[in-house]
């Protein structure tokens, strides 16, 4: 194998170890929830969804599950304040 290509492998798996290396900056997914298919984006440390949870709250569990799986390489929804829900 190349010496060249087996020294990127290494440095490779290095880097997959020190996850403080990364962060992402913004990024958009498509979510498969278990009622609809939402949109999920990140971008300047702030989250948004298109399901009517994070609407109301701020919050939901798209970006729960999405800061689960990144990590570190995400800020965290911080200080999240409920909407109130004004009755009709």
């Amino acid at each position: 194998m190349d010496t060249g290509l087996v020294s990127r492998i290494i440095k490779a798996r290095q880097y997959a170890q020190e996850r403080g290396r990364v962060e992402f900056k913004q990024f958009e997914v498509e979510f498969k929830g278990d009622h609809d298919t939402y949109l999920v984006s990140y971008g300047q440390e702030h989250w948004h969804c298109t399901c009517e949870e994070a609407a109301r709250m701020g919050v939901c569990s798209h970006i729960m599950a999405l800061e689960r799986i990144l990590g570190d390489a995400v800020m965290p929804v911080q200080n999240v304040q409920p909407v109130p829900v004004l009755a009709n």
